[in-house]
């Protein structure tokens, strides 16, 4: 029965089929040996950035990969820079910051404590970007800013605070353009070809290990920042996680996707309410626990 089923699928149909079957073996492997789960992220991205792994450490095949994988873990670590979203810069977007400040400071003034989760945070930047902004707002001292991603690697980056200086000059860019009035330059200080984000603005931040496929809520938020991340989560995993956030968001909360996003499942829409239809941002109408 193989042979005949064979016999009707061409070569690349077959070929097709095997490389899906070899990236969905690696996944569940990965989850097994690692405990990382990549197993409902989008097909697609998965294989391009497993095949670019594969080639760079000299192997044939993803298979091949896999065991190598397994028995060297810093080709682990290199691996989990591929899969892990860390792409970011400073007021990235500068548009989301701008109806940030017109569409959710406000409500914010309100709130005796502010807290506000940035998921997926990667190596900081837009999480001070976001503290820089709550601090020309006045809202800064009264704010927790909890910043968390799956790459602890990419975490200890962000906890320094450094930055390439060769990046500044489109930085400040973006800060002008997301309705900064200040000099950008009052928020870090200059170290050879790097700068460092100034010491207050580190005060109310909390960096920490978080995973957004396997782990579960751990506080009441007042805003929740998860920005580029979805694009590369199947529809499965974006239903668990539309309900992760909903547990996680205080009654009128908002969730803050970005213009890359938008929720799309229908069960996600009857307890978010779409505030800002261009910058995706979302409130959170009543308190329903999944």
């Amino acid at each position: 029965m193989f042979k005949i089923n064979n016999a009707r699928k061409d070569s690349k149909q077959i070929q097709n089929e095997i490389e899906k079957l070899e990236v969905e073996l690696f996944l569940e492997g990965l989850y097994q040996h690692y405990g990382f789960d990549f197993r409902n992220y989008a097909y697609s991205s998965l294989k391009r950035r497993l095949s670019l792994r594969a080639n760079l450490e000299n192997v044939k095949s993803i298979s091949e990969l896999q065991g190598k994988v397994f028995r060297e873990p810093e080709i682990m670590k290199r691996l989990l820079n591929d899969l892990s979203i860390n792409v970011t810069e400073m007021y990235r977007d500068p548009s989301f910051f701008k109806a940030f400040r017109t569409e959710v400071v406000p409500h914010l003034r309100s709130e005796p404590s502010i807290r506000i989760w940035h998921a997926g945070c990667s190596s900081g930047e837009e999480v001070y970007s976001m503290a820089i902004l709550l601090h020309e707002e006045g809202l800064l001292e009264k704010s927790q800013i909890y910043a968390t991603d799956m790459n602890e690697t990419i975490l200890e980056k962000a906890i320094d605070g450094e930055i390439s200086i060769r990046h500044m000059k489109s930085y400040t860019k973006n800060y002008q353009q997301s309705g900064g009035e200040k000099e950008f330059s009052e928020y870090y200080t200059v170290n050879d070809d790097y700068v460092s984000i100034k010491p207050f603005l580190k005060e109310n931040i909390v960096f920490a290990h978080h995973n957004l496929v396997t782990d579960h809520s751990f506080n009441e938020f007042h805003v929740i920042v998860c920005r580029n991340v979805f694009i590369y989560f199947n529809a499965e995993l974006k239903n668990r996680v539309y309900h992760l956030f909903n547990e996680s968001l205080s009654d009128n909360g908002f969730l803050c996707f970005g213009n890359k996003e938008t929720i799309t499942d229908r069960d996600a829409l009857t307890f978010f309410k779409e505030v800002d239809p261009i910058e995706k941002i979302y409130r959170k109408e009543s308190f329903k626990k999944s």
